[in-house]
């Protein structure tokens, strides 16, 4: 009997392997001219321009770009209505990383990761300690300038609902970019 299935779907780490390539392909990609074109572009958009950007300020490889894009948003137009309109779209962003970190990548590196001692940090991710500590130091993470996909990883592992991680992703995201537009403006 004849094997029909193609190869890549026996492929034990193709998700990790896209991740880490969609990475490089991105630094590759981020200095080009056509990239910084479309990244002006979006300012110009108002408060779409601000969804998108909120969409990619949750990014460890995008923040800055749409930091920018944000800055120069809430100079021009309302703040507050920018930290919104920008958090819905870092909604967005995050279900997305959320969505793909919980159901590929982390279900992908789990045997690896118990077989390098991950039995030792099972039992503290099992204490209540780390119950209700994970998702705090999520919702900071997610809440700074900094990007969210530790957070969203700390999200993740503590069983939160997706309806209760988009609320809480709405709610931080819109308040960490009106913090951080606020301090850009005043400085």
């Amino acid at each position: 009997m004849i094997n029909h299935t193609p190869k890549h779907r026996h492929w034990r780490f193709k998700n990790t392997f896209l991740l880490i390539a969609s990475l490089f392909l991105f630094f590759y990609l981020a200095d080009t001219p056509f990239v910084k074109e479309v990244i002006s572009g979006i300012g110009d958009l108002g408060y779409l321009g601000a969804f998108i950007a909120g969409i990619f300020f949750v990014s460890t490889f995008t923040v800055a770009p749409a930091g920018v894009v944000l800055f120069y948003l809430a100079k021009e137009l309302m703040p507050l209505e920018v930290a919104l309109f920008a958090g819905l779209g870092g909604v967005v962003g995050d279900f997305i990383i959320f969505r793909f970190l919980k159901d590929y990548v982390f279900e992908e590196l789990r045997p690896v990761f118990m077989k390098l001692g991950g039995m030792r940090l099972s039992h503290l991710i099992a204490t209540p300690y780390f119950a209700w500590l994970a998702p705090v130091m999520g919702a900071i993470i997610i809440a700074s300038p900094l990007p969210d996909e530790v957070g969203i990883g700390l999200l993740g592992i503590s069983k939160l609902k997706n309806w209760q991680f988009l609320l809480l992703s709405l709610v931080l995201n819109s308040l960490g970019i009106l913090i951080v537009i606020s301090l850009a403006i005043v400085l």
